[in-house]
């Protein structure tokens, strides 16, 4: 398999391509990148190839993949036929996508690519193979879990959600610090005590979310001091700012690229 990756050195592109070539799933040879710095970044001990444009870039692969930000696409220009075209972007809809010539999949991974535990969820268009959606598999499945969309704008809510990574349990564990340095415990105390709520207590969770609904349950059938704190943060709106931020992030993610975001 041959592999073409276009913003080989972003964030989400160099945890992509270097789980390729350590995973085996592609060879250096199999690999052609091509980046707007020309640094090699993290691929500087392999021997991959390099792409100085779009159209070299595909005359050499079989798949493409485009992992820029959503407002660098136009300017790309890219034209890919009969090649499978996956596509990391937010905010660029398949309608854009095909005008390239490619079988459009939108696929969106987050930060954890990095560890190899991103969960990408991915959307494929009519024309898009079974060979295809396996070479698919396999590509999502080097940087962690995936599952296969039924309508592609429920991209822009995982986008939102999965996509956000540790956004929000970084803000909740702010929001935990600022409240306990306020009742005088020391910084790094407090850093302690966040972690083991946010980052020690959701890996109670890890391998069966579902149990997310029956832990509630049990905390408020308990009726102690955290059942106190869960009426008091829906008294406060917790569950409807979050709703709120969800929204507003998927809105984004629908409108970004046409206006040029950053």
């Amino acid at each position: 398999m041959r592999i073409g990756l276009i913003g080989a050195t972003g964030w989400i592109g160099a945890a992509l391509g270097t789980r390729l070539l350590t995973s085996g799933i592609v060879t250096p040879s199999g690999l052609v990148a091509m980046n707007r710095s020309g640094n090699p970044g993290p691929y500087k001990p392999y021997a991959i190839g390099w792409a100085g444009d779009p159209a070299e870039l595909v005359a050499r692969v079989d798949v493409v993949i485009v992992a820029v930000r959503p407002e660098t696409w136009p300017g790309l220009r890219l034209q890919a036929p009969g090649k499978l075209l996956i596509s990391l972007m937010a905010g660029v809809g398949s309608g854009d996508l095909a005008r390239s010539g490619g079988r459009v999949v939108r696929a969106m991974p987050n930060a954890a690519a990095e560890t190899g535990k991103s969960y990408s969820p991915f959307w494929a268009g009519a024309d898009v193979t079974k060979e295809d959606r396996n070479t698919v598999h396999r590509i999502l499945g080097a940087i962690g879990t995936f599952d296969e969309l039924p309508k592609e704008r429920q991209i822009d809510m995982m986008t939102a959600v999965s996509g956000s990574g540790a956004a929000y349990p970084s803000l909740m564990m702010v929001a935990m610090v600022d409240v306990m340095k306020r009742h005088g415990i020391p910084d790094g105390i407090a850093w302690h005590a966040a972690k083991a709520a946010v980052c020690d207590g959701a890996a109670l969770l890890a391998g069966h979310p579902q149990r997310a609904q029956s832990f509630l349950t049990a905390y408020q059938d308990y009726a102690g001091t955290t059942a106190t704190g869960l009426d008091a943060a829906e008294r406060g709106g917790f569950s409807t700012a979050l709703r709120t931020a969800l929204e507003a992030a998927a809105e984004r993610a629908r409108t970004m690229a046409g206006a040029g975001a950053v």
